[in-house]
């Protein structure tokens, strides 16, 4: 058998691969009441995906025809990248296809579109929505159902345990004929590696590919001076393992570990993930460690050892959207920087002057980063809060007010409210200061606090911090960041204008730990900043956003929170 690869010194255990970022979804699709637009039979319906990219619509994928059907279920499933960061726009399109030259060219009738965002049907799981023709008329009774579900990959990992029994003590003997023609054989042992001592084993452990191929998965450390080793446990991902499939083919050598890198063969068995699980709980699974040549030469040869799985313990790894589609909502909240700083608002240079014609860059970053976010909360209300400001009656300065000036409740309909009640408060406070933000910080904590004690993920927080300079209250905000660290909350911080930010960036954590004046560190890295001006609002958004899924999944996990049973999808229309 082949000697394992680049070995010369101490076999080093294979690290763990990172678990992929990208996630893939698998959208399904179904129709009712379509257009009859045919004369004889039914129509022929075939659905187009199409995906926006640069302002133009791309197609992505087509059904198949289903012929003579006004209520089809179609056996095609599309895939499509998922990005939270992103707003992924979707446009599903319904012909009634005439077989000719494709499917959606002048030949074919269109029954009709819809169009949504990725978001949106993860969020909701099963989206139905109306067939609209062109210029926004109904097609009619026709409706669209869109049904999504995420493509698992590396979902999880693996920790096992091994231990081998009697493994052959590799001692080499040449066989030596004297020059002289006697048939005189000497057994002559060879120094030094095992004159004195036993075999020193280790495990390894390849994946058989779909092209024979094998790819070492793991390698154990070296047990000196034993023939009935018992091996550390270690973790593996399943799809480092076996690429997700319980049937696929493993190989695991034993090897004798020679310091000069010329390992001697023990011997190796094959199995499956589907065999070893047989080792769960109190059971356990041994394999007899077969040498080929001494299967071959030797009439007795029964094996070189056995090699026993102790134990075996499956860990779940749950994604994103895992979490996303068994019902977490993402709840927005903004908080605005009303200090005196950002200039008169009715002066055309200040940073929250209200032009008709261009927003400006606290409008643009609300929009870029709320639009992403709105797709994950079903209610659509996102709490506005200001900083900074004095407000009425009494005019004197507050730290986290609503904007909409109501105590009670501090959230606004959808974006567009947020941006209405902005506009609105601007005339009616005084930009003043300081710049501290310490308090919206632990106020948003407050309400996340009293989430996390339901133990259930099912309301996770992003608070947005729109500032034109750095923060005047450093050890507070520091403080505030590290309990908000053991929360389900993240914090995205977008300086605006064209103040010195180099101060800020302590408080996003990438050139270090960040930690509270008294030295304890955040539990999670979830702050984010990132100055307006080096990115326009697209990339800002990607930017910024990128990383909450992460910091989700980081949350749930350390909490030991599974996603929540997934809602019960709404019964199809009939």
């Amino acid at each position: 058998p082949p000697r394992p690869a680049g070995m010369g010194g101490v076999p080093e255990p294979c690290p763990q691969a990172p678990l992929a970022v990208l996630s893939k979804v698998e959208l399904r699709v179904s129709c009712k009441h379509l257009l009859d637009r045919d004369t004889l039979n039914k129509s022929d319906p075939c659905v187009l995906l199409l995906m926006q990219s640069q302002g133009q619509w791309m197609e992505v994928d087509r059904s198949e025809v289903i012929k003579s059907n006004l209520n089809p279920v179609f056996a095609k499933i599309f895939t499509v990248d998922y990005y939270f960061e992103e707003v992924q726009k979707l446009r599903f399109e319904v012909y009634d296809s005439h077989g000719q030259a494709g499917v959606g060219t002048h030949d074919d009738d269109f029954l009709g579109g819809m169009e949504c965002t990725v978001g949106q049907i993860v969020a909701q799981k099963r989206v139905t929505k109306p067939l609209f023709l062109k210029y926004g008329k109904f097609a009619g009774k026709s409706t669209i159902t869109i049904i999504s579900e995420e493509i698992s990959g590396n979902n999880g990992y693996v920790e096992l345990a091994f231990r081998a029994k009697k493994l052959d003590d590799k001692v080499s003997w040449v066989l030596a004929v004297n020059r002289a023609g006697w048939a005189l054989l000497s057994l002559i042992l060879l120094l030094p590696q095992d004159l004195f001592s036993k075999s020193d084993p280790f495990l390894e452990i390849y994946r058989i590919d779909d092209d024979r191929s094998e790819q070492l998965v793991y390698r154990t450390e070296v047990v000196k001076n034993n023939l009935s080793p018992i091996w550390e446990p270690f973790k593996v991902s399943l799809n480092s393992l076996c690429s997700c499939e319980e049937k696929r083919k493993l190989r695991c050598v034993v090897w004798d570990y020679d310091s000069r890198g010329k390992h001697d063969f023990i011997g190796e068995f094959f199995t499956t993930f589907e065999e070893m699980q047989k080792a769960m709980g109190e059971n356990k699974v041994q394999w007899d460690c077969m040498n080929p040549k001494y299967k071959i030469k030797k009439r007795n040869y029964k094996n070189s050892g056995v090699v026993v799985l102790l134990d075996l313990k499956i860990h779940r790894v749950y994604s994103f959207l895992d979490y996303i589609m068994g019902g977490c909502q993402i709840h927005f909240t903004v908080a605005i920087d009303f200090t005196a700083s950002n200039g008169d608002p009715r002066n055309s240079c200040s940073l929250h002057y209200i032009n008709p014609y261009q927003p400006n860059e606290y409008l643009k970053a609300l929009v870029a980063v709320g639009e992403i976010c709105q797709d994950y909360d079903s209610d659509k209300k996102f709490s506005a809060l200001g900083f900074g400001a004095r407000i009425p009656p009494k005019y004197e300065v507050s730290h986290d007010f609503a904007i909409n000036f109501n105590p009670d409740n501090d959230e606004c309909e959808g974006i567009q409210g947020v941006v209405e009640s902005y506009q609105s408060c601007l005339p009616k406070i005084q930009l003043y200061g300081p710049t501290n933000v310490a308090p919206i910080i632990s106020k948003v904590a407050r309400v996340a606090a009293d989430e996390e004690r339901t133990k259930e993920a099912s309301q996770y927080f992003i608070l947005l911090i729109l500032t034109d300079g750095v923060v005047t209250d450093m050890a507070d905000t520091r403080e505030a960041i590290v309990r908000a660290s053991y929360l389900p909350m993240s914090i995205i911080i977008v300086g605006v204008g064209n103040a010195d930010f180099t101060d800020m960036q302590i408080l996003d954590g990438d050139d270090g730990v960040l930690r509270s004046p008294k030295g304890e560190p955040v539990l999670r890295d979830i702050v984010q900043f990132v100055p307006f001006r080096e990115f326009k609002n697209v990339t800002l958004a990607k930017c910024v956003l990128a990383e909450v899924p992460k910091q989700v999944v980081e949350y749930y996990s350390y909490k030991a929170f599974p996603p929540r049973c997934p809602r019960p999808p709404p019964p199809s229309p009939t």
